[in-house]
């Protein structure tokens, strides 16, 4: 456990990777550049993600992808929300739940779907967060993101997510790797205070 919030898996000194520091899979040149969109993007399908039934590769070679800002209301006294992010061996990051989408695959069933396979938790879909784009491994990646408050389930540690931790939004933040994803908790509070 850290001061911050409650982590669990092998490891519980609560050190990440480096700030800024990524892996091959989320290779995104010098300048860390990507680009967020609230809402639903041009051609999206009726949920606000990539068309129902496009498979994992988008017409232009896009890898598509889902994920969620998973959280949950915290266990004791009141306070804001906790957010759970999930720690890659692979890659020694920090970030939200999200992974690429099966081939036909809705959107916000793939989001639900890597949720519960990284994480062990079952949840329940809020807001649309928005669409993050940017590049992986020299391919263009599109990635949708919902809120989806966290109902039941445990985690169990795995080779693809050894650690999962539940942080206040300002330790989330500061505990994210990749810039694209603390812009996520800034969305997924103004959905929270928009209900």
């Amino acid at each position: 456990m850290t001061g911050h919030g409650h982590e669990y898996g092998r490891d519980r000194d609560g050190a990440g990777g480096p700030d800024g520091a990524g892996g091959p899979e989320d290779e995104i040149g010098p300048d860390g550049a990507y680009t967020y969109e609230r809402g639903g993007i041009a051609g999206d399908g009726e949920d606000g993600g990539p068309t129902a039934g496009a498979g994992h590769d988008g017409p232009d070679d896009t890898v598509l992808a889902a994920g969620c800002v998973l959280w949950r209301r915290p266990r004791e006294g009141a306070g804001g929300p906790e957010i759970c992010l999930v720690h890659r061996p692979k890659y020694d990051d920090w970030s939200h739940p999200k992974g690429k989408l099966k081939r036909a695959e809705d959107t916000l069933a793939g989001a639900l779907r890597e949720v519960y396979e990284e994480t062990g938790h079952h949840c329940a879909p809020g807001a649309r967060l928005g669409t993050v784009r940017y590049l992986a491994q020299g391919r263009p990646k599109l990635v949708s993101y919902w809120a989806a408050e966290a109902t039941d389930g445990a985690f169990t540690p795995n080779t693809e997510v050894d650690r999962i931790v539940w942080l206040a939004p300002a330790a989330a933040r500061e505990r994210l790797t990749q810039p694209r994803d603390r812009v996520l908790v800034d969305a997924l509070l103004d959905a929270l205070h928009a209900t």
